[in-house]
């Protein structure tokens, strides 16, 4: 029979020790667990207070984002030509508002792989995430790598860059509200359309553009994933500056569509091995209208002040994107083919160079920020310089030899007794172009200034404009502001009044000399010549104005008398004002613009209709609903500046200058014989011209210096500017078939010439001249010294504004 120990015994007190212990422990242990939850109710508490304060503090101050609904960003001016090709860009942000179902789906996924994965799985906060994000403010580590795509929105849209708490809770609250507000396709719209991303770029559909020169809706994975990875650090990952780093972002990205199921792994492989075209920034300029789309942006900013930056505009111009093509690289290839016969100048900088390569490239690097490439005249610093090789570097890193033909230019620059500021050495900043696959050629950037402008003379309309050589250089439009000598191409106007008082174009005059005393002038005798120096005797005057005879234009004035003479030019356009009514203005003593001249030959194009220049042809919003829309002049009677028979006999006397005369490579190079036109060469040739037509487009080119001064003794009209114009012509008339004048009313032809027909029986002026020359009556003043400066304003009085031009 077993025994029970006493209840006092030692074993009996040890086991009641133990039990109690153990009773103990565990009260213990539930009243820190009582504790604890206590303290976390009472935390949570807390928390929630904090939050319910913080809720009624901020969230009544929080922006209203119900215009978030009919999402309208600031959206850029954008000005194109006819044919719907940019030209142009005005704002602070390029932005091209995309609606979410037309932005591809490779580039929705390439942005939510590596920007927000669950985007449609969660209410707008990654909550794990955000103490993340915490946690590293608290390290000083700054990270915002938790935002979802909602919170960037919140923060892009509405809240500063700070990083602190405050704007942290700011952030998550209008999330929160964003989602409570906006689906989840109108949220990610406007992320892809808000999101800045280098450039001047906002929205992955102007990245798109300007980075691979293509729209969205046309990028692969390899471009989707590219791009995708701008919005992190649109300087540090772009493409054009940073390829490098910009690379191994499109890989992890592209890495990131596969893990997330967004693409397969073949595909995934296939976007790695991808290569990029990514445009530069010399590409991305695209058409150059630089001139027109600042003449545009000020006629639409007179309209609508300062809504043309923000609006959404888009302006339709009469440019033609070819025609305007062809023309500026007519003009750049017409100046820089003047340029070759220039003495050269030398470097534009010299700077020093470290010895170690990798040092030296970074140098030459920053250093040709300041010299940017102007189109093909691109910048470069020497490496090594010999009289047989240079060696320079690009700012891309590229090296270039230049050797041979290629060193002819700059000849003199490589002489051993070259001036220091002429020498190219190790350390020069040179211009250089490449003329072949693997060829260069040193240059240098013109000094020498251009403009060029051509119409459709039938109704007025600019096919293409070209205000200078370089816009980024010299912002003045040559076109529209040069005021200068017109020299001989004024002349058909001279020519053009005659008719009227009974010259033909058999009339006889003669070109012998001619002087003018200072009993006549009031000033300093004056004595003209011909731009030869010689005198050919009497002729008709259909070769004096084809061979530009000087003394029998101003023959033919003194007849005509200079007072009628300036009255009718006005006819054309011309200002009473700035044609001085002497006979200095037989020789173009005056000042025009290239448009005020392209505007006078085209009344002789139409069949003597004065037709007034436009550019402009609609207006619209960013939804494309018409605001303003120009309707082409319709040509009647009432535009008549001229009877036609006079712009006929006028048109044959242009003819015979591009077939026998001045200009006679016209008709040669363009093998046609309907172009019609007059060279122009002013005292000292300090301005060169050539006006021409063809009865569908007139068209003037212009070189000189903005200082005026010579342009060399043997430069031309005929040399310099001619060249261009037949460049252009070449290709505006290509298909256009050759086209004859209709003989209208009240001229007939004798003896092979055209005459009006009151004058056809030796009753208009037979010849002028051909006795020995009395002193006229007409006042004579001496030619001035040089033309009106090109950028020196006109008088209040005189002064014209550019968008007169453009008033229909």
């Amino acid at each position: 029979m077993a025994h029970k120990n006493p209840p006092d015994s030692p074993a009996s007190s040890a086991s009641g020790d133990k039990s109690g212990g153990g009773a103990s422990l565990s009260r213990l242990l539930w009243r820190l667990a009582a504790w604890l939850v206590g303290l976390g109710v009472a935390g949570a508490l807390s928390v929630l207070i904090l939050l319910a304060t913080a809720l009624a503090v901020a969230y009544p101050n929080l922006p209203d984002i119900t215009d978030l609904s009919e999402y309208q960003p600031k959206l850029p001016m954008r000005i194109y030509s006819t044919e719907g090709t940019l030209i142009g860009e005005f704002g602070e942000e390029r932005r091209r508002l995309t609606p979410i179902n037309e932005i591809p789906k490779v580039m929705k996924d390439a942005v939510l792989a590596i920007e927000d994965a669950r985007f449609y799985a969660h209410g707008g906060v990654d909550y794990i995430g955000v103490i993340r994000a915490g946690l590293a403010n608290v390290g000083r580590a700054k990270s915002q790598g938790a935002s979802t795509i909602t919170m960037q929105v919140a923060r892009n849209v509405y809240l500063s860059a700070e990083k602190s708490y405050i704007r942290k809770i700011y952030e998550i609250l209008l999330t929160f509200k964003l989602e409570h507000l906006l689906s989840k396709d109108q949220i990610l719209e406007i992320y892809m359309n808000q999101i800045y991303l280098g450039q001047r770029a906002y929205g992955f559909a102007a990245a798109s553009e300007i980075y691979f020169g293509k729209p969205l809706k046309d990028v692969n994975i390899a471009e989707a994933a590219m791009l995708a990875g701008l919005p992190k650090a649109p300087s540090a990952y772009n493409p054009v500056s940073n390829p490098t780093r910009a690379r191994v972002r499109q890989q992890y990205i592209i890495e990131r569509m596969e893990e997330n199921g967004f693409i397969t792994k073949e595909l995934a492989l296939i976007a790695r091995d991808t290569p990029l075209t990514i445009r530069s920034r010399n590409q991305q300029q695209g058409l150059h209208a630089e001139h027109v789309a600042e003449t545009v942006r000020q006629m639409v900013f007179n309209q609508y002040g300062e809504e043309t930056y923000t609006r959404g505009l888009n302006v339709y111009t009469t440019l033609r994107a070819s025609d305007q093509s062809v023309a500026y690289k007519a003009l750049r290839r017409g100046i820089m083919d003047f340029e070759r016969r220039q003495i050269y100048r030398g470097p534009e900088k010299f700077i020093d160079l470290p010895s170690d390569n990798k040092a030296a490239a970074e140098v030459i690097e920053d250093t040709l920020l300041d010299y940017p490439d102007s189109d093909d005249l691109m910048t470069a610093v020497v490496l090594s310089a010999t009289p047989q090789k240079v060696v320079a570097e690009r700012q891309s890193g590229e090296r270039i030899e230049i050797t041979g033909e290629g060193l002819r230019p700059a000849q003199s620059g490589l002489s051993a007794k070259a001036a220091p500021n002429i020498r190219i050495r190790r350390g020069a900043v040179i211009r250089v172009a490449q003329t072949g696959k693997k060829a260069w050629e040193i240059t240098q950037m013109p000094e020498v200034e251009g403009a060029f402008i051509a119409l459709d003379p039938r109704d007025g309309s600019v096919r293409a404009l070209v205000g200078g050589f370089d816009y980024e250089r010299n912002k003045f439009n040559h076109v529209t502001q040069a005021w200068r000598q017109p020299g001989s191409s004024f002349k058909p106007f001279i020519y053009s009044a005659a008719l009227e008082k009974g010259f033909t174009p058999s009339t006889v005059v003669n070109d012998a000399p001619l002087f003018f005393d200072a009993g006549v002038t009031g000033g300093q005798p004056w004595e003209p010549k011909n731009y030869d120096g010689t005198f050919d005797g009497p002729m008709s005057l259909r070769r004096g104005l084809a061979k530009s005879k000087n003394m029998v234009s101003i023959r033919v004035l003194q007849s005509v008398g200079p007072r009628t003479a300036q009255e009718w030019a006005t006819r054309f356009g011309f200002e009473a004002e700035k044609q001085p009514a002497y006979l200095t203005l037989a020789l173009g003593a005056g000042s025009v613009t290239p448009m005020q001249m392209a505007t006078g030959y085209a009344v002789f194009a139409n069949g003597g209709f004065r037709v007034d220049p436009f550019l402009v042809t609609r207006v619209t919003d960013h939804k494309g609903r018409v605001l303003v829309e120009t309707k082409p002049p319709v040509l009647d009677e009432s535009a008549r500046a001229i009877s036609e028979r006079n712009a006929f006999v006028m048109t044959s006397l242009l003819q015979e200058v591009t077939r026998s005369g001045t200009a006679a490579r016209a008709q040669g190079m363009l093998r046609r014989s309907d172009v019609y036109g007059k060279t122009g060469t002013t005292n000292d040739s300090i301005d060169a011209w050539f006006a021409g037509y063809q009865p569908s487009v007139v068209a003037v080119a212009w070189m000189g210096y903005d200082t005026p001064k010579k342009l060399g003794d043997r430069e031309t009209g005929g040399g310099l500017s001619l060249p261009i114009w037949i460049s252009y012509m070449a290709h505006a008339l290509k298909g256009i078939p050759i086209s004859e004048p209709v003989v209208p009313a009240g001229v007939v032809n004798v003896a092979g010439d055209w005459a009006y027909t009151e004058y056809a029986n030796q009753n208009g002026i037979t010849s002028v001249g051909l006795d020995d020359p009395a002193a006229p009556s007409a006042p004579v003043v001496v030619p001035p010294a040089g033309p009106v400066p090109a950028q020196v304003p006109p008088s209040a009085e005189e002064r014209r504004s550019i968008l007169d031009f453009f008033r229909n």
